[in-house]
Parts: C-alpha cells; structure tokens; sequence
C-alpha cells in the first residue's frame, strides 16, 4: 500500500513536470543554448580531472594511462619555491581584490555624479579600453613607458631632471608596485560599469530624501550608496576570492617580459607550472597544478560565503 502511494506521487510529480514544461517551453527554448554551453565548455570537460592523477603516455592515451596516485601534485610541494610562489599569488590576488572594491567604486560613484551624459560616456569607453586588450598589447605598451634606454620614464622624465636611468626589468624592488598598478588600469572600466549599473539602480528618492534632511553629498555616498550596492560589492569579492590561487598568467608573464631577475616578485602558481611544462612536456603535472587551484579556491568560497552569512545572512550568495 505505502509503495502504491508513493508510485502515484511520483507519476504526480511526473504530470506536473511535463505540464510545466509544455507550460513554459518557449523559455525553456530560450535557456537550452546556455544550458548546452555550460554542460559542453564546464561539465564535460571536468573528466580531464583524471589526469592529475595519471602519467600521462601519449600511446595509452588518457584512459590507458598508469596511474600515479598524488605523485603529480609531489611536483608543486617538493620545490624549493614553493613559498615564494604561494605568497606571490596570494598576496598579489588579495591586493587585487581590495583595489577592486575601492577604486572602481570610486570612480563608479564619480560618473555617476556627473551631469553631463555625454562626458560620462565617453569617460566609460576611455576607461573600458584597456579591459580589451591583450597582455601581451600591454606588455609593448609597459616596454615602451620602461626600456632602459628609450623608454618613456627615463628618456623624457628622470634624464632631463638629472637622475639615473633605471634598469626596470632588472630591479626586482618595482614590481610589486608596477603589477597592482597595471591590474587596475586594465580592470577598473570594467568593474567601473559594474557598479555603475548597480548605482543608478538606486532608487532616487532615496537621495532626495537625503537631501531634504540636509545630508551632505558625502554623507549619501556613506549612508546610502555603499550600502545598497554592498550585494553586488559582497558577489564580486566571493568571485574574486574562488580565484585567489589563480594568477593572471599574462600579467605575470608577459607584462615583466619573462625577465628572470625578476622571478622573486613576479613568479606564480601558473607561471612557474607553465615554464616547467615546457621544460619537463608532463601535462600530469599541470593538471594537478589546476585541480588543486581549483579545490583550494572552491573552499575559499564556501568559507568566504559562510563567514558573510554569519555576519549578514541577506546578502551571502547562497
């Protein structure tokens, strides 16, 4: 009899489930290509985990492959380097992510301050540009400002006041600053429109309100502005945070044009797995590098959004 009642329960369920498809198919229609995409270019591909854990012989192919149990990720822990690397992708990805919440804020509530809408776009496509180029395009343009003997810096600024050219790709002392420097100017238009588009969401008798009361102009960025967009503040930093261990390869590599004086400030997680791949052609070893960028971010996230829940159950992610 219980077995009766829960087959009719499930071909309930059943029913329902086809109805509310015929119900809602032109939507469904419309969610199936990005349904398709995810499962093709982030599922699918997620089978590749396997080889982490394999020594990888082209002949065997994947599946044939011996297994090496945890001997690839041996290749990250063993190295002498594996604290300079670690504290340079974590230090510098943790700069990141506060510069992002600060500075592309500030600049979101300054256009969004202005009256005149024409400036503010053209503003926002001067400041989005550089989102599209190539690191290796601003690795050209950082060559040009810092080539020791006809860049920018030294032949038009430091020669005609007196000073000494510096050799930049060799001195190891400006690139903890030249790195954070060129990471904003390439990403704040970007995160800029973010937050813009949260800001003018805002409802505006929040402000007039405001204003009646006789609130100054900073007291409504304070009281008003940053707490309702902290959502959209709180998303992007658990985004940013799941990334953590994830350098960007192009800015730590190409920007410092693979010099290696300067490995002890611009040496990472991903680009000390790429040079030993091309050293060594063991894509085990890589693979191992990725899941384990991978694991350690995804913990990072459920901690991060755990720690807001507890703080501010509304505006965790989930």
């Amino acid at each position: 009899m219980k077995s009766n009642n829960i087959n009719l329960k499930s071909q309930n369920m059943f029913v329902r489930f086809l109805r509310n498809v015929r119900k809602d198919k032109a939507l469904l229609m419309l969610l199936l290509p990005g349904v398709l995409y995810l499962i093709l270019n982030n599922y699918i591909p997620m089978f590749g985990v396997v080889i982490a854990f394999k020594h990888i012989d082209y002949s065997k192919g994947i599946l044939g492959s011996d297994w090496v149990g945890f001997d690839n990720f041996k290749f990250l822990f063993s190295t002498k380097e594996v604290w300079i690397i670690t504290r340079n992708t974590v230090l510098y990805n943790a700069l990141f992510i506060l510069l992002h919440l600060v500075i592309p804020v500030g600049f979101a509530i300054a256009l969004n301050e202005m009256r005149v809408r024409l400036a503010v776009r053209f503003y926002q496509s001067v400041m989005f540009l550089p989102y599209f180029l190539s690191m290796i395009v601003v690795s050209y343009l950082g060559y040009s400002l810092l080539n020791s003997e006809y860049g920018f810096i030294n032949k038009t600024l430091l020669e005609p006041l007196g000073f000494p050219a510096v050799s930049w790709y060799s001195e190891v002392k400006y690139w903890p600053y030249i790195l954070p420097l060129v990471n904003i100017w390439k990403s704040v238009g970007y995160y800029s429109i973010v937050y813009l588009a949260a800001i003018i969401g805002i409802d505006n008798e929040y402000y007039e309100a405001a204003h009646i009361d006789g609130a100054s102009k900073w007291q409504q960025i304070t009281r008003i502005t940053i707490p309702l967009i902290r959502p959209v503040l709180i998303i992007l930093m658990l985004l940013q945070v799941g990334k953590i261990f994830n350098a960007d390869f192009g800015l730590f590599y190409q920007v410092p044009l693979d010099s290696g004086a300067l490995y002890s400030a611009t040496q990472v997680i991903d680009t000390y797995v790429y040079r030993a791949l091309l050293t060594l052609g063991d894509i085990g070893m890589s693979s191992a590098a990725g899941l384990y960028q991978a694991s350690v971010g995804f913990v990072l996230v459920l901690t991060t959004n755990y720690v807001v829940r507890k703080i501010d159950k509304e505006n965790a992610l989930f």
